[in-house]
């Protein structure tokens, strides 16, 4: 009796998408990037919206999208080490940004400092 492997076998609450994705991308000097988000837990995924409106609900209305077909998107973010899709999210959360680097004030004194030898109490 041979034993079958379902490893690659999708699971039938797997949900493909049909048609062409809306893709989120940055513009740059050479042209359009798509963009790779990450996870809840930090892994890297790429990202693609059915409709117009759904892109535009998470992403604003401001954000450039190409389109491309599921297959393309892959092959296209897969040399980057990028596996995941992640097909209309309901949420992005901007990146975090550095905050910003203050410098410590300068101490005000209302009162000029007085050094106090150790062990002897200070006199008011």
């Amino acid at each position: 009796m041979s034993q079958r492997l379902y490893a690659e076998d999708p699971e039938p609450s797997e949900r493909n998408p049909t048609g062409p994705l809306l893709v989120p991308v940055r513009s740059g000097p050479l042209g359009h990037t798509a963009r790779v988000f990450r996870t809840a837990l930090g892994d890297r995924t790429a990202v693609a919206f059915t409709s117009e409106e759904r892109l535009t609900a998470v992403l604003g209305p401001d954000q450039p999208w190409i389109t491309l077909a599921e297959p393309a998107l892959r092959a296209l973010t897969e040399p980057l080490g990028v596996t995941a899709l992640t097909v209309d999210p309901q949420l992005a959360a901007p990146a975090p940004r550095p905050l910003p680097q203050h410098t410590a004030p300068a101490p005000t004194a209302t009162a000029p400092y007085r050094r106090v030898p150790l062990g002897a109490a200070p006199t008011p």
